[in-house]
């Protein structure tokens, strides 16, 4: 059987890929189309290190030109096998500064097949922002991209792209800017930082994260604190209680850190000079939150290739349709199901908040993507599914809360012993919701047989007796039954509401 007719994937996709051609790394990402939350097909790197000796020769690294040159030709092949309808190519900091960038651009361009844009300090900042986003909702905050030879900050709120600046603070720049003294490096950073004063405008919101180096530090601080979730986009870390780590691997006492052998050995070696710019951020901008995101100037490059209407799109939900679709037995049914809890909770008088109401609608459609999987491994392989997802749009709490509504909805409502580790992200609140829907999932499943058709007609009564009734449609009574009825009493024990499934009378 062909890829091509292949239920895995989306049938109305094409493939498209993107390189990235870093003053340290280059990576190529072939993802199945241009979507708002786009899911990778394939994705490689190399350290390449171009902008090695950048600062003192002009050039770019000799070796990490050869050994680019001889990979893009893997890169271009790997498209084409890859069956990618277009390749776009943008090249960063080292290739638009190097008096020897022009003619490995023009290589690069021989190769690929294709034309490369070098991006201006400016693009890179807006790509950058772009890349934010398209990957949290309602994005607000400072984004700093810190790569190998250059760090972009930019102000964003909403769509809103405000102040940017680019500083010669990457990582491979500043190590040889300071000589490879750290204390000198920390005179650098502070004193380019100073350049960008509207930083202050950052006060008391989030700074964004992006960049390898950055996304390595939080690794590493989720190994520190034995954080329960290995899932790089929207971990957050606080400020004031990060800063004694921080400083840490500022002073370069990392070898002995938990979780450092899982870093390779290139990347390891600015780790220093990126918690030491982070450092500094913080002192100028005073963050409420630091965010990563595994979003950057790829996504943002991408992003920006979708229509206004489809920008629009929220990405939570989007994925959380697509896999619906590729997963659950009806997307239909995944989509009443969204109608009607809103509908649910408020009969039972639950208030919900704009990000709550999307993380429910979102638990809705993932609700059914385990079904195929053995009867008592339903719940388990849901919540991982969820909770490792490449999702974007969500925070940490609302990955715990979706995962444990599907677990709810498979294994039961009273075991506490159910995943400690998404209870302790979900937060108390969080953890009881998820613990309602997923009740309201385990009585709507079994009036349904999960096909669509039977959801909208059922509706909520108020009893002159304060009792709340679900009603069937009279010509659909014989959906009544001990099971069903039996799901409802357990959910009038969890409310502590007088609950109970009836027959509606014509």
């Amino acid at each position: 059987m062909g890829i091509e007719t292949s239920q895995g994937r989306l049938q109305d996709r094409r493939p498209v890929a993107v390189i990235d051609i870093g003053s340290n790394s280059i990576r190529m990402v072939i993802y199945e189309g241009v979507a708002r939350s786009p899911t990778v097909l394939f994705n490689e790197k190399m350290l390449a290190g171009l902008g090695r000796g950048i600062v003192t020769t002009g050039e770019l690294d000799p070796d990490g030109v050869t050994r680019a040159v001889q990979e893009f030709r893997r890169f271009r092949a790997i498209c084409e096998q890859a069956g990618a309808r277009s390749l776009h190519v943008v090249a960063t900091a080292a290739a638009r500064e190097a008096k020897n960038g022009p003619d490995f651009i023009r290589r690069a361009e021989e190769i690929l097949g294709t034309d490369i844009q070098v991006l201006s300090g400016r693009e890179e900042a807006h790509y950058s922002a772009l890349g934010v986003i398209s990957g949290f909702y309602k994005a607000d905050g400072m984004v700093g991209d810190l790569g190998g030879g250059s760090l972009e900050l930019v102000d964003v709120k909403g769509e809103a792209i405000g102040d940017g600046i680019t500083l010669p603070l990457g990582g491979l720049r500043l190590r040889e800017m300071a000589g490879g003294s750290l204390g000198e490096a920390a005179k650098i950073a502070r004193r380019e930082i100073a350049r960008a004063p509207w930083l202050g405008h950052g006060e008391g919101r989030a700074f964004y994260c992006v960049g390898g180096t950055w996304r390595n530090l939080a690794r590493l601080h989720m190994c520190a604190t034995h954080y329960p979730l290995e899932v790089m986009h929207h971990y957050e870390m606080d400020p004031v209680s990060a800063t004694s780590f921080l400083k840490r691997v500022a002073r370069g006492d990392i070898d002995k850190m938990r979780g450092i052998q899982g870093v390779s050995k290139s990347r390891r070696a600015l780790l220093p000079y990126g918690a030491t710019v982070l450092l500094e951020i913080i002192g100028a901008a005073k963050p409420s939150r630091i965010v990563f995101s595994a979003n950057g100037v790829r996504e943002g490059y991408l992003y920006a290739l979708l229509s206004e209407g489809e920008r629009a799109a929220d990405p939570l939900i989007s994925a959380a349709e697509e896999l619906a679709l590729l997963r659950s037995r009806s997307v239909t049914h995944a989509h009443e199901l969204a109608e009607w809890t809103g509908e649910a909770f408020a009969a039972l008088g639950v208030n919900e908040t704009e990000n709550e109401a999307r993380y429910r609608r979102a638990a809705c459609l993932l609700a059914d993507i385990g079904w195929r999987a053995h009867p008592e491994y339903r719940g388990t392989q849901s919540l991982n599914i969820i909770a490792h997802g490449s999702f974007i749009g969500i925070d940490h709490p609302g990955r715990a809360f979706i995962a444990l509504t599907s677990l709810f909805r498979h294994e039961g409502l009273f075991d506490d012993a159910l995943s400690p580790e998404m209870r302790e992200l979900a937060t108390p609140v969080y953890a009881e919701r998820a613990r309602l829907l997923g009740g309201l999932m385990r009585v709507i499943y079994l009036l349904s047989a999960s096909m669509p058709g039977v959801i909208p007609r059922l509706k909520w009564q108020k009893r002159d007796d304060g009792a709340l009734a679900l009603l069937i449609p009279a010509d659909r009574a014989a959906l009544m039954g001990e099971r069903p009825q039996g799901r409802m009493a357990q959910l009038a024990k969890l409310t502590g509401m007088n609950l109970m499934l009836d027959i509606a009378r014509d």
